[in-house]
């Protein structure tokens, strides 16, 4: 049967090792002789840095371990290939497919987002090319949920349990004076808002919500966020504002770019966004008179495994085992996608998209989600991100901390 690879790559999750989890288990139930693991994904790959997961996953406890541990076990990167049409690239392709033979793989994974299902297309149209039997197929992973052809990625579920809790707690504090007061919480989300959006969840009978929702999808103006902190401040003294990192002004530039700090690329080009409900908070504080606070939720809302989603891990762990399968039945080129069945009872089952109609595609958030005075969500979005967030799964506690396995 020959042996298998996965490796991860981009931002990681609270689920993507479940992920792991799913093909690993998967791949050793179907045949195949090892699975590797890559370390830092392609990149490391490309240094000749594998391992064989038999020898860190040795028993059930381990996979249970893994599947509750955050982060990347295997490591990650934001390594682009170079385009396999380049001629310039032609060493590339050829050392990548020279040591997969080395290591007799039939079965390559990667797990990631959308920089990552762009290096899946480049190699599975290269194997294609020189007609290579590797099958390659690309497992679904993003906070963001902007991967298209699929209702949802893994990640987002737990990403938006742990924005819409940790907004309701934000709320309760920032209630407690009964004094003028501005909180501005930053969440991440370059282009897509629906991490942000998912601070709409923090609504209910038990919490009035937030105010204002800024996202990307909709130009940003700061005369008219202020007019609109303005307003809502002669309505109640204490204002809780979510905001995208990547909300945008009309000419195209990032908010977070007044700042002037120097905005930093990765090797796919994006800019380092950070700064935003800073800038905001400042601008707020000078036009009105009101107190403010920034607050920056960062990794934490990526890598918070005690606030994991169990319909998010068991889907995250299903896809991993849908690619494996797609991979031992001759597919190549796929990416596993999350098609959703109905929402009461939410039910969802996996199918197979050609990996060249997601590499390098943004799903945003539909525009008639968002009330006319985009300020709010409404109640479609409500009924699509709830059921994503539903039940938990408590980590394995050890000394009152969790346990997660590790390299």
């Amino acid at each position: 049967m020959g042996n298998a690879i996965v490796g991860q790559s981009g931002g990681p999750t609270s689920v993507i090792n479940s992920s792991l989890a799913g093909v690993y288990e998967s791949a050793i139930e179907r045949g195949a002789g090892k699975v590797y693991g890559m370390l830092n994904g392609i990149q490391g790959f490309l240094e000749k840095r594998v391992i064989d997961l038999s020898l860190y996953l040795k028993n059930s406890l381990d996979i249970e371990s893994l599947k509750r541990t955050p982060s990347s076990f295997l490591g990650s990167c934001r390594y682009k290939l170079p385009d396999p049409e380049d001629p310039e690239s032609k060493d590339t392709y050829e050392f990548i497919f020279q040591y997969l033979k080395e290591l007799d793989i039939e079965y390559f994974f990667y797990i990631g987002g959308n920089d990552s299902m762009d290096s899946i297309a480049k190699l599975s149209n290269y194997g294609k090319k020189v007609n290579s039997h590797i099958r390659f197929i690309g497992v679904p992973k993003t906070i963001d949920n902007d991967l298209v052809k699929t209702d949802h990625t893994p990640g987002y579920g737990s990403a938006a349990k742990y924005i819409a809790v940790t907004m309701k707690e934000i709320i309760r504090d920032a209630t407690v004076y009964g004094t003028n007061y501005v909180t501005i919480v930053e969440i991440m989300g370059r282009n897509a808002g629906w991490l942000t959006a998912a601070a709409a969840l923090a609504e209910g009978p038990d919490c009035e919500g937030v105010d204002m929702i800024c996202l990307p999808e909709i130009p940003f103006t700061c005369e008219g966020f202020i007019e609109k902190v303005k307003k809502l401040q002669s309505q109640k003294k204490s204002i809780v504002i979510a905001v995208s990192e990547g909300v945008k002004l009309p000419d195209g530039r990032y908010v977070c770019e007044l700042n002037d700090d120097g905005h930093e690329e990765d090797a796919f080009g994006h800019k380092a966004l950070t700064g935003t409900a800073r800038y905001l908070a400042n601008l707020v504080r000078k036009n009105l008179p009101t107190k403010t606070r920034s607050i920056e939720l960062s990794i934490l809302q990526r890598c918070a495994g005690h606030m994991t989603s169990r319909t998010d891990i068991t889907e995250a762990y299903q896809v991993g085992g849908a690619a494996v399968k797609a991979a031992f039945e001759g597919m190549t080129g796929k990416f596993v996608s999350i098609k959703r069945i109905s929402d009461a009872p939410y039910q969802s089952t996996t199918e197979l998209v050609d990996i060249n109609e997601v590499a390098n595609l943004e799903k945003k958030i539909p525009l008639d989600w968002i009330t006319p005075d985009h300020m709010r969500m409404e109640k479609a979005f409500l009924e699509y991100a709830t059921p994503l967030i539903q039940a938990e799964l408590t980590p394995i506690f050890v000394a009152g901390r969790p346990w997660h396995i590790k390299l």
